[in-house]
């Protein structure tokens, strides 16, 4: 429960509970140094006992505190994510086998195959497609809901600069999977049935529910209390949030592209590109596999990156709106210095 001052208490010794606010948000003491510009103002503001700086972030901060965390805790969060990118893959492995013989069909047609030949080949083709879609859409769902609930929990202690292990991290996570499960397929529907209609109703969704994961996570809410919590969080910073998000997005995508592109040479993927008169290339077991490899690598460090980007954010948010920082430094063990007092 929210103290008389209005403070929002600290998470309980070894919880990764962040409670949310209850009345009024604490307010900043401008010109001290907390960590907030003014003078006497500490880079570091009141301490940094984990992977970030107790004080509002910039966006160097945030991605820094992403990397620093990996950095810190490489086989903790890197090992889970090889894991979990394996088995997906795998499951996508036999998911997209189902393609093979539709492509084959579509490549062998010939130029004395009848329009209405070519019309059946085309769509049994979109038909496998579709059909191969929807476990893939539930694969990637499952292993995105597991490793951004492992992952904020153990970015959680990494900003206390806490210990944590795999056996700790899962008990606290377990229990919110589930509704976490159901917050990554509401936020993704959303998302898809926004982008359906325009583009840019799109983008209103997936950044004022953004940080919906994190909330329901670290502070133990309902789904409902989830949403509305990342919303109150993201209003009025929406570009702010969404830039960040944005680059974040790019530098995954970019990372991806540069470990995948040769195992999908490799692959004979891009064979023919250049050629107008090339037929498709050839969908072999080999060559699916190849880029399983390719993508099981990139998504290892891609995956918890992103991840862990979320999560700084929205710590970085509640410092901005709610001056967690100071309730961080106590659950840290630093004690935050007074606010001079005025002369009379």
């Amino acid at each position: 429960m929210p103290s008389s001052s209005g403070a929002v208490p600290p998470p309980p010794a070894g919880s990764g509970q962040w409670q949310s606010p209850g009345q009024q948000p604490i307010p900043p003491y401008p010109g001290t140094p907390y960590g907030r510009p003014g003078q006497g103002w500490n880079p570091n503001g009141l301490g940094k006992p984990g992977v970030i700086a107790l004080r509002p972030l910039n966006v160097g901060d945030i991605l820094d505190g992403a990397i620093t965390a990996i950095r810190r805790y490489p086989l903790l969060i890197l090992g889970v994510s090889a894991v979990v990118a394996v088995v997906a893959a795998g499951l996508n492995l036999v998911a997209s086998l189902w393609l093979v013989p539709d492509f084959n069909r579509v490549t062998q047609l010939g130029p004395a195959a009848t329009q209405q030949q070519q019309l059946d080949a085309l769509y049994s083709l979109l038909g496998s497609t579709l059909t191969a879609l929807l476990p893939v859409l539930v694969i990637s769902m499952l292993a995105q809901t597991f490793l951004t609930g492992f992952l904020t929990v153990v970015m959680g202690k990494a900003v206390l600069g806490r210990p944590v292990d795999f056996g700790s991290a899962m008990r606290e996570a377990a229990p919110r999977l589930l509704p976490l499960l159901a917050v990554t397929i509401l936020y993704t529907l959303a998302t898809i049935v926004a982008a359906a209609f325009c583009l840019i109703p799109a983008v209103l969704p997936y950044v004022f529910w953004s940080l919906a994961g994190p909330a329901l996570v670290l502070e133990r809410g309902t789904i409902g209390q989830a949403f509305t919590r990342s919303r109150q969080l993201v209003s009025g910073m929406f570009w702010r949030v969404f830039g960040i998000l944005l680059l974040a997005g790019v530098i995954s995508w970019l990372i991806s592209a540069i470990i995948s592109v040769p195992f999908s040479l490799g692959s004979g993927a891009f064979n023919g590109i250049f050629d107008p008169q090339a037929t498709l290339p050839k969908v072999t077991t080999g060559s699916l596999v190849l880029q399983s490899v390719g993508k099981v690598i990139a998504e290892t460090i891609v995956m918890p990156f992103t991840a862990l980007v979320t999560v700084v954010l929205y710590i970085d948010q509640r410092m901005r709106r709610e001056g967690m920082d100071i309730e961080l430094a106590r659950a840290a063990g630093i004690q935050p210095p007074q606010p001079p007092q005025q002369a009379w």
